[in-house]
């Protein structure tokens, strides 16, 4: 039965699992990025650990790869790679076919993470839906008629970047007020001092302020999410990320705030729900970008 590798390069660690097409992890390896994290020594260590998951010749058909940043629009080259050392336009995935022999595509990780729970997530009973990573910094993902979006160039789905306040506190996009100000895990350190699971076990003893703070939290949350369900109007809104652990204090808010400023024909039936692959999604995700490459190979 033929197989496809998924990998998520990650700042500190690289996950690989090797799946079938039904979804399910025959085998998994999780191996640190070598420090520093330069192209070769990353290059070295994928191809190693490829070996340790294809242990027998044409077991696995292809690999996908999800990488801490833009890909071009063709998964080819990873164009910059936050946390990583030197990784400007790397041709990661023509490096890692002459290494290994196995068609390869590339993807932000945020893309994967979409596309993993569009598979095998909270999102596998709807073919359009929004991903919206809340964590260091705000990612997304957008997958439109059961297909990742990523635009003409590889770089749609910056959902963290859309602005809510047009006077807002800076962003290093360039841009002033980005929902990612609002929402990410520097915000909340920013607000209040505090960690974000800190703020929830706070809220959870039923302290009036981190309540607050959640409401609030969601409300922003909410004003963004607005905008984007107008132009894309998708049939679940999925959050992941390390805050969605305090999903249940800010969730309700963030509802309210839309159902106050979309119109109801725009959000019909629309699902505010909370991730579910956790910190697996990326691989799952980069396992079906894989599954994706095999099937335009074979069509």
């Amino acid at each position: 039965m033929a197989q496809v590798i998924g990998i998520d390069l990650g700042g500190t660690a690289i996950k690989l699992g090797r799946f079938s097409e039904d979804g399910i992890c025959h085998q998994s390896l999780t191996v640190p990025t070598p420090q520093p994290a330069t192209p070769e020594a990353v290059l070295a260590a994928i191809a190693d650990a490829v070996l340790q998951l294809n242990p027998a010749e044409n077991a696995v058909s292809a690999i996908g790869i999800g990488t801490p940043g833009p890909a071009d629009a063709a998964g080819r080259i990873a164009r910059v790679a936050i946390n990583l050392t030197n990784w400007h336009n790397v041709p990661l995935a023509d490096w890692l076919e002459a290494k290994t022999g196995l068609p390869t595509i590339l993807a932000n990780d945020a893309n994967c993470a979409g596309l993993g729970e569009a598979w095998l997530g909270a999102g596998k009973h709807f073919k359009n839906l929004i991903l919206l990573t809340l964590g260091t910094g705000v990612g997304g993902a957008v997958i439109l008629d059961g297909k990742l979006f990523s635009g003409h160039l590889g770089a749609a789905g910056e959902l963290g970047l859309i602005a809510i306040d047009p006077d807002g506190p800076e962003c290093n996009s360039g841009n002033r007020g980005s929902l990612e100000q609002y929402v990410s895990v520097q915000a909340i350190r920013r607000e209040t001092g505090l960690e974000p699971l800190e703020l929830a076990n706070l809220a959870r003893s039923g302290d009036a302020k981190a309540l607050e703070y959640w409401q609030n939290y969601g409300r922003y949350l909410g004003i963004g999410l607005a905008s984007l369900i107008y132009v894309l109007t998708p049939e679940a809104i999925i959050i992941g990320g390390g805050i969605s652990a305090g999903a249940e204090f800010f969730l309700p808010a963030a509802q309210a705030e839309i159902e106050r400023r979309v119109l109801p024909t725009s959000r019909e039936d629309l699902q505010l729900l909370v991730a579910q692959l956790g910190n697996q999604a990326g691989m799952v995700g980069a396992a079906k970008l894989a599954w994706q490459v095999v099937l335009m190979t074979n069509y």
